[in-house]
């Protein structure tokens, strides 16, 4: 059974997963109005000026000039390939055609896990996977059924590259994330991803006439900002520290159930039968692979042997 310490990532990966699942149907209302490139520009930017800022009222973190080079390249594969393609994507697919392709990132997770950090793939672990992706599946079948929610190959390809960027991220700079505290660790992603995309968007950036954004747009950027930036990077930094890459990887199968749900609420979708197995299905997949066996798990076992 999970400890405290454990329920307490759970609940952490969980909130960055929902937080990430809005993202996805309020990020495409702003693409409308403004390019991918600006968007993914404002919010690395405004968000490197959070983290920073919070960072003044907590006890200064010293981080050492070799890990400095280290958060370069997670930011990178963290930040400016992840949300930058996933952006970008989003500018050309459906926001649920966004969220289904990145279910693929367990998968792509638990081979680099089993490869670099030699985490077994256990039966277990397997199955979790597949339960969880046959639920993305019926999600899919779903929507193709109704013929409402038309994809695009270039979107959904950029999607499943932005997958594959962040499945690198929690595999490789985990030892990042338990050495240093998730405010320090987010303050230089974010400097580091905007010193990225400011050189490509400076132009586009110094002819918006922001007092033209209505208060929609700005309240929609803000969430962006702060509820899928701010908010969900601390979840997720909190959860890495606490739960396997796999483990944290697994709850992406939620960012699908969360734009079903707003859809249904929006009443451009129907909630039936095939969406709630489904929902299950996913439910029952981060079962398995949360009560399977670490690497740990099996050292331990062959001490006691």
């Amino acid at each position: 059974m999970p400890n405290d310490k454990n329920m307490r990532g759970h609940a952490a990966v969980l909130a960055a997963n929902a937080l990430w699942g809005l993202n996805a149907s309020i990020g495409k209302t702003i693409l409308g109005e403004l390019s991918a490139l600006t968007v993914t520009t404002i919010r690395m930017v405004v968000a490197a000026l959070v983290f920073w800022t919070f960072s003044l009222f907590l006890p200064k973190e010293h981080v050492h000039h070799q890990d400095m080079l280290k958060l370069f390249f997670a930011a990178l594969l963290g930040v400016v390939l992840n949300q930058g393609m996933f952006l970008f994507g989003l500018s050309y697919t459906t926001a649920l055609d966004a969220s289904i392709v990145t279910t693929a990132m367990p998968i792509i997770t638990m081979i680099i896990a089993a490869i670099y950090l030699k985490e077994p793939i256990t039966g277990m672990k397997v199955m979790g996977v597949f339960v969880g992706a046959m639920g993305v599946f019926i999600l899919i079948l779903n929507c193709q059924t109704t013929g409402r929610h038309p994809g695009n190959l270039t979107g959904d390809v950029l999607c499943l590259f932005s997958q594959i960027s962040f499945a690198f991220y929690l595999v490789l700079f985990r030892d990042l994330v338990l050495k240093y505290s998730p405010i320090t660790i987010c303050k230089w992603l974010f400097i580091y991803a905007s010193v990225c995309f400011i050189p490509f968007s400076y132009a586009d950036l110094v002819s918006i006439d922001f007092s033209t954004f209505s208060v929609a747009l700005w309240l929609r950027l803000g969430y962006v900002v702060i509820g899928s930036t701010f908010l969900a990077y601390i979840c997720l930094m909190s959860s890495q520290r606490l739960l396997r890459p796999t483990i944290v990887s697994m709850y992406n199968y939620i960012q699908p159930i969360i734009v079903a749900l707003v859809m249904v609420m929006m009443g451009i979708d129907d909630l039936d039968w095939m969406k709630a197995v489904a929902i299950i299905l996913i439910i029952l997949g981060v079962s398995y692979v949360t009560l399977s066996k670490s690497r740990t798990d099996f050292e331990q076992v062959g001490k006691e042997l």
